[in-house]
């Protein structure tokens, strides 16, 4: 989740959806992401996999870019949410649009080693989007990731706080404060009616 979800790439058509991220975000020094914990053996997979899951189907909302140049600008997301067969992880796929321009998302998030998570966002920092570096399941319903690209270091939070509603935050820390710069409020659907929005 505090963009490259650029999270480098968000909004607008082209090279300009993927400079709102990184112009918003501005000079960023390291962010201390929160020491990962390590849960009980046998609930910390399980808790995991009951957050992933939450994240399965169809989501659609608003967001808004709430800091830096392009503070202000409102946009809208598609988003499916999947898990991965035999790993645990999720897979968001889908597209961002302002006004009539859309930009694709999509972000992969895996567990890689002990408790840890890993993954890109769009084709990760070698390419034009973030990388995924660690992270961990916070509880049932949260889930924190710590992004980069390059001198650019931020922290993605996704929030479940019921079945049919998520959360998803990017902040970066200037001067040694943590910085929201981009919220999106998101609402479970079914396929019909994200087709029905995406449309208009």
């Amino acid at each position: 989740m505090v963009f490259a979800a650029n999270c480098s790439s968000f909004l607008l058509s082209g090279v300009l959806m993927k400079r709102l991220l990184l112009s918003a975000v501005l000079p960023a020094v390291a962010v201390a992401l929160p020491s990962v914990v390590q849960a009980e053996t046998v609930k910390a997979p399980e808790r995991d996999k009951k957050f992933f899951k939450s994240v399965e189907g169809a989501w659609v909302g608003p967001g808004e870019i709430v800091a830096g140049k392009y503070k202000g600008t409102k946009f809208t997301c598609n988003f499916t949410g999947s898990t991965p067969d035999g790993k645990v992880g999720m897979s968001l796929d889908g597209g961002c649009r302002v006004g009539v321009f859309t930009q694709k998302m999509s972000a992969t998030i895996e567990q890689k080693g002990r408790g840890g998570y890993g993954g890109t966002f769009l084709d990760g920092s070698e390419g034009k989007g973030l990388d995924i570096v660690s992270g961990s399941v916070v509880d049932s319903r949260k889930v924190v990731l710590a992004i980069n690209r390059k001198q650019l270091n931020g922290v993605m939070q996704a929030r479940v706080p019921d079945d049919n509603s998520m959360h998803v935050t990017i902040s970066v820390r200037v001067d040694k404060q943590l910085v929201p710069v981009i919220g999106m409020k998101l609402s479970r659907v079914d396929g019909t009616a994200v087709g029905a929005i995406a449309k208009n």
